[in-house]
């Protein structure tokens, strides 16, 4: 695999940006193997949590040594604490992760799949809210979205230590309410349209702090989506996330996972 590090201007966000990428190499180190090479290159868009930021995955999991034998590029952009979303006061994160990043991804790397089916979505914390958020209103570009311990309901949320933070993102508890960051409110509406969904994927550990909010949002939607839970016991931390990123990269529908399940 090869570790790209790249710097780039935004013109959504109007600033120069990172993201870190793991793209598949016919040639590998002793000790690994490689997935056979494919003309379209499938891809895993990665998302990290609050507090972290492009290089967050592939320093503290072994995201590289697992996408490896999958043959599957990786893409970790960038958003600070910007929560996937167009701020109130801030950057506009939505319009650059539902639309500029593609186009960036494509025209930097030609050999990356533009095919929904190749294409997917994951990510950690605030990371799983944006990784939901991109499945539910996108779900056009993506045929699977999972979350790793993700903070999935904001409204709920509202009355506690992130309420500083999130009034400057968000605005009111009430501006949320029914806004394109009201996941549950908008995965009614993805349901009521009819429009052909992603698989989802949820995990959370049983010991942290927003398992109740997975466990209110799984329990909600699993019988009417296509939707994979799973939990353990766990935290909110990196030992989680690594052991259940390779879960979630086994889940994929990738043609890989599927040859080995055939």
């Amino acid at each position: 695999m090869a570790l790209i590090h790249v710097n780039f201007y935004s013109k959504t966000l109007g600033i120069q940006h990172s993201m870190d990428v793991i793209m598949p190499q016919s040639v590998n180190d002793i000790g690994q193997k490689s997935a056979e090479k494919t003309e379209k290159i499938p891809v895993l868009y990665l998302l990290h949590g609050a507090n972290g930021n492009h290089t967050s995955w592939q320093r503290r999991s072994s995201i590289e040594r697992y996408a490896l034998e999958m043959g599957l590029a990786v893409i970790m952009p960038s958003t600070d604490v910007g929560f996937y979303a167009d701020m109130k006061y801030g950057y506009d994160f939505w319009q650059f992760f539902s639309k500029e990043i593609f186009e960036l991804v494509h025209e930097f790397f030609p050999g990356i799949s533009t095919d929904r089916e190749d294409t997917f979505v994951a990510g950690l914390s605030m990371g799983g809210f944006g990784t939901l958020k991109l499945g539910i209103m996108c779900p056009e570009r993506f045929a699977a979205a999972a979350s790793l311990s993700g903070m999935v309901d904001l409204v709920s949320w509202y009355g506690g230590d992130f309420d500083r933070q999130f009034e400057l993102i968000y605005g009111t508890k009430e501006e949320v309410r029914g806004s394109i960051n009201d996941l549950p409110f908008q995965m009614e509406q993805l349901i009521a349209s009819g429009k052909p969904m992603p698989k989802f994927y949820m995990t959370c550990g049983t010991e942290d702090f927003l398992y109740p909010m997975n466990v209110a949002f799984s329990d909600r939607f699993k019988d009417r989506i296509d939707l994979t839970c799973h939990e353990e016991p766990g935290s909110h931390e990196w030992g989680y996330w690594d052991r259940n990123i390779q879960r979630i990269l086994n889940w994929l529908p990738l043609k890989a996972n599927k040859k080995e399940a055939g």
